[in-house]
Order: structure tokens, then C-alpha cells, then sequence
């Protein structure tokens, strides 16, 4: 079970239909990609990685992703959470809202 911190909380709205990428590495580390659209139309971004015991490592809100289409933004996230994942890029130190 995954532990949700306040980024996720943020992020959170049950009104709004998102579409979501789940995936589990061979590690036991789990990728939680979600992507909106906001009641204003913006395109929203959440992306969480997770541990094998469901702590989380990473939770990043982006609140705008000006000029993508949610899948473009979807496959964004998919792969900076990949590449976060497998040390491809560092893992942010603070884990915080992104704007």
C-alpha cells in the first residue's frame, strides 16, 4: 500500500477524470502517473515513485503543463519517473510541489 504525502494530497480531486500509467520495477519500486485536465483546462501532471513497502520516494505536482496534450504529458511523466527510478536522473532532494 502505497503512503501518499502532501504533494499526492494536493494533487488530489476525485471530481476531475485523470488518466493514470502504473508500473512496478524489478526492485519492488512502483511508478504512479497521473495526468488531468484541470476545471480550467489546463493539462496537470502528478508523478509518484514509491518503494517496496509503499513509502514514497518522489510525489511531484505539476499544476500546468502549457502546450501538451495529457498523453503527451502522460509519457513525459512515464519516463522522467522511469529515468528517476533508474538513477538515469537524480532523485530530487526535497520532495515538493512543482510549478
Amino acid at each position: 500500500m502505497r503512503v501518499r504525502e502532501q504533494t499526492y494530497w494536493q494533487w488530489a480531486d476525485a471530481h476531475l477524470h485523470s488518466r493514470c500509467h502504473d508500473e512496478a520495477l524489478s526492485d519492488g519500486t512502483t511508478l504512479d502517473v497521473q495526468v488531468r485536465l484541470s476545471r480550467l483546462g489546463a493539462t496537470q501532471l502528478f508523478l509518484g515513485l514509491y518503494a517496496r513497502d509503499g513509502r514514497a520516494l518522489v510525489e511531484e505536482y505539476y499544476p500546468a503543463r502549457p502546450g501538451e496534450t495529457m498523453t503527451r504529458a502522460l509519457v513525459w511523466g512515464v519516463d522522467r519517473a522511469r529515468a528517476m527510478a533508474t538513477g538515469a536522473l537524480p532523485m530530487p532532494t526535497q520532495r515538493k510541489r512543482r510549478a
